[in-house]
């Protein structure tokens, strides 16, 4: 896991001219922004969601901002991840470290934690028991239904936001008040089966208004004015101008195997191996080894590049095999091979060049 903790001191910056405008607001006022100040947050996710999240949250003050991002900067998530930029694409900056960087320039008074690093069973607990909140930025289910899983063990709230295509979705969820999430949908449908921005597109502005709305139950939880939170999931389709809020006051189920049973099977799944997941859309297998190790990439780089094309930096190492086959691999021995969605020729792959 590569771990980084950017933290700056405000210089000549006064923190109530900062937070003048956000002060006058009397639903946060002084009393509020401390309460913002003190708290700690996990986003996990920086792609289009994560992003804005991210920009509100540390543009208004909160004092511990916990990034999560297992990926790197690409040219086409420029087009709605609003962070990063044509130089980041180029580098192959994980994300999680471009948007600190970012964050940094705007708020040098708060924490800032990028972790490049998959969400997975094995971390899950370790890297969002310890916040007062957790911000849905992902893009898959699977990560979610781990998310609602450590909420409700750890009786942590957490906010669900999803966007594609130009409708989105939000649910403040607050474990033993609301609905959780295994409550509103079961389990995590079957992988290929739910559209992705990777599959159907997505517009820019339906990325603002799911992640906005997210944003402002947070500030609304992080002060204390849990009597205006939506209790309605929210659905919007803006293209086609439609807008729903439906009541799921009622959806608590008191079999959920999750908040009334405390059987927490996405966190307490048994990875007796190599995790190996095609990324849907995106022509691309990750493998995620059991045992996550360290690896230099430095001596992977001289290794491979008798072999190919590569491409170096400090967080990845790209190896080119060939015009359609690369291979990307992370510090901790987790690997993205590109060019294929065969999970059997990524293992393969896997196997022959990394040996594991």
């Amino acid at each position: 896991m590569n771990t980084t903790n950017l933290r700056g001191e405000a210089e000549g910056v006064s923190t109530s001219n900062r937070y003048s405008r956000q002060l006058l607001f009397a639903p946060i006022g002084e009393t509020g922004q401390a309460r913002l100040g003190a708290a700690r947050v996990a986003i996990v996710g920086m792609g289009a969601l994560g992003t804005v999240l991210a920009n509100h949250m540390a543009r208004a003050g909160v004092g511990f901002l916990r990034l999560i991002d297992r990926d790197f900067v690409e040219e086409s998530n420029l087009q709605r991840q609003m962070l990063y930029d044509e130089a980041d694409a180029a580098a192959s900056e994980p994300k999680a470290m471009a948007a600190a960087k970012r964050l940094q320039q705007a708020n040098s008074e708060i924490t800032l934690e990028p972790i490049v690093s998959d969400l997975n069973a094995i971390n899950a607990e370790a890297l969002l028991s310890d916040v007062d909140l957790i911000l849905d930025g992902t893009d898959n289910f699977s990560v979610r239904f781990l998310i609602n899983d450590v909420s409700a063990k750890h009786r942590i709230p957490w906010i669900y936001g999803g966007a594609v295509s130009s409708r989105g979705v939000s649910l403040t969820i607050i474990p033993g008040s609301t609905p959780c999430l295994r409550c509103m949908f079961g389990q995590s449908p079957a992988q290929g089966t739910a559209e992705t921005c990777d599959t159907a597109g997505v517009i820019g502005p339906i990325i603002h208004t799911v992640a906005s709305h997210q944003s402002t139950e947070a500030l609304k939880l992080l002060v204390g004015a849990h009597e205006q939170l939506n209790r309605k999931m929210l659905h919007w389709d803006l293209w086609h101008n439609q807008h729903a809020a439906v009541d799921v006051s009622k959806a608590r189920k008191a079999d959920c195997p999750a908040c009334a049973q405390e059987r927490y099977e996405y966190l307490e799944q048994d990875l007796g191996e190599d995790t190996i997941q095609t990324l849907c859309g995106r022509n691309s297998v990750q493998i995620q080894p059991l045992h996550a190790g360290s690896f230099h990439l430095e001596e992977w780089a001289a290794k491979w590049s008798q072999l190919g094309s590569i491409e170096l930096n400090p967080f990845l190492l790209k190896f080119h095999i060939n015009d359609t086959l690369t291979l990307v691999l992370f510090s901790d021995g987790r690997v993205i091979i590109q060019g294929t969605n065969d999970p059997i020729q990524a293992k393969s792959l896997y196997s022959r060049y990394v040996g594991m």
